[in-house]
């Protein structure tokens, strides 16, 4: 079967000093680096960024009053308000340094990478690599894995209770046997991770806690 990676968000505004710095999200680097280096078999790697209009609904400074980490709501539908961050074009959404370099070293040995920009609509936040929050729009990262015929995918990245998260849950509801690699993800709140865990498993997604 052919398998996919998907590298979800490992952005600078997600690592330490960062706009929405995930705790720890530099220490999934490494493992991430020397899974692309280490030959394994991938036929694709997908990588995801946030790409944010300056504006965003789902920035706190868009809406009066509100604080950063407070619920508020856009387009209908509950919404975390976050700080400012990935802004399309900015130093704070670019991917971390030694992820643009392994994957330049990919690109050159003739591996083909596919990238997902999403969030890029201030009416709606987007989590997951194949939809945003209210499934109005489809990134069209479904028919690329298909023209792939891509069967399997492992997912790393920020955040795990997130964007990881999401990825993972649409990936597997879609049809693709799906496993999230623990050692290549951090969370935003790292209690959470029993909880994430038990929603992997009612739908299906595998997790791996430890090297592949």
């Amino acid at each position: 079967m052919k398998r996919a990676l998907i590298l979800t968000d490992i952005q600078n505004d997600f690592l330490p000093g960062g706009a929405l710095a995930v705790p720890e999200g530099d220490a999934i680097l490494p493992f991430v680096v020397r899974l692309l280096r280490s030959g394994r078999s991938y036929d694709l790697l997908v990588v995801t960024q946030d790409w944010h209009p300056e504006g965003h609904g789902s920035f706190a400074s868009s809406h009066e009053g509100a604080k950063p980490f407070q619920l508020g709501e856009l387009g209908g539908n509950a919404q975390m308000l976050w700080p400012d961050h990935c802004i399309e074009g900015t130093d704070g959404a670019r991917l971390a340094v030694e992820i643009e370099e392994v994957l330049a070293e990919q690109k050159a040995a003739g591996r083909p990478i596919h990238t997902v920009r999403k969030g890029q609509d201030s009416a709606v936040d987007s989590y997951s690599a194949f939809f945003d929050n209210a499934r109005r729009h489809d990134t069209g990262l479904q028919a690329v894995l298909d023209k792939h015929d891509i069967e399997e995918v492992d997912v790393v990245g920020l955040a795990l209770d997130y964007c990881v998260k999401y990825t993972a849950l649409d990936a597997a509801s879609l049809g693709f046997n799906t496993r999230v690699l623990l050692e290549g993800c951090r969370a935003v709140d790292p209690s959470s991770l029993e909880l994430v865990l038990a929603e992997f498993a009612d739908a299906g997604v595998a997790w791996i806690d430890g090297s592949t």
